[in-house]
């Protein structure tokens, strides 16, 4: 089932106990962020609200006892939009009480999927659908996944990744 609109909000709403990220792609072509991106690549400053709505809901969450996390893969160099997520996306988001770890798989390959999705509460898998040039596709709601495969990548990914503070440093 594919989800869009209020149908895929609500899942950030309804979530009881955690939502986690597994993020792979090198970049997002997102319409939303086309002139935030821009921006920054002419080296102009942050606007003040920046990624608001989302840091909203990640305080909503966090008020409500719920986490929400995810694990940024890399390989390096650095992509544009990865550089721009470090520098722009992720700080605040970290600010709102979002858990971000980054995962450099440069010099390694942890057998992890290509496929970036959501786990809800340990029990709800969407996957996000991309091109190649990270347009995205869809949301596609996974019906009766084999949830032992999704929570053992995310703790291999959580177990290996590093806190985002110290892969800057």
């Amino acid at each position: 089932m594919l989800l869009d609109g209020d149908a895929w909000q609500a899942y950030f709403r309804d979530f009881q106990r955690s939502a986690w990220r597994f993020e792979v792609q090198p970049r997002y072509t997102m319409p939303a962020e086309a002139e935030s991106l821009a921006r920054f690549l002419r080296g102009e400053p942050k606007p003040e609200d920046h990624n608001a709505a989302w840091h909203a809901t990640v305080g909503r969450a966090r008020e409500a006892g719920k986490t929400i996390g995810r694990v940024r893969v890399v390989r390096r160099p650095l992509t544009d939009y990865q550089r721009y997520q470090f520098a722009w996306g992720i700080p605040g988001n970290i600010e709102a009480g979002e858990d971000i770890r980054v995962l450099d798989l440069t010099d390694s390959d942890m057998r992890l999927p290509e496929q970036d999705f959501w786990l809800f509460d340990e029990a709800t898998v969407v996957h996000l659908n991309y091109r190649p040039d990270g347009t995205q596709i869809n949301r596609e709601l996974i019906e009766d996944p084999d949830l032992s495969i999704y929570l053992a990548w995310r703790d291999r990914a959580r177990e290996s990744a590093v806190p985002f503070s110290a892969y800057r440093t």
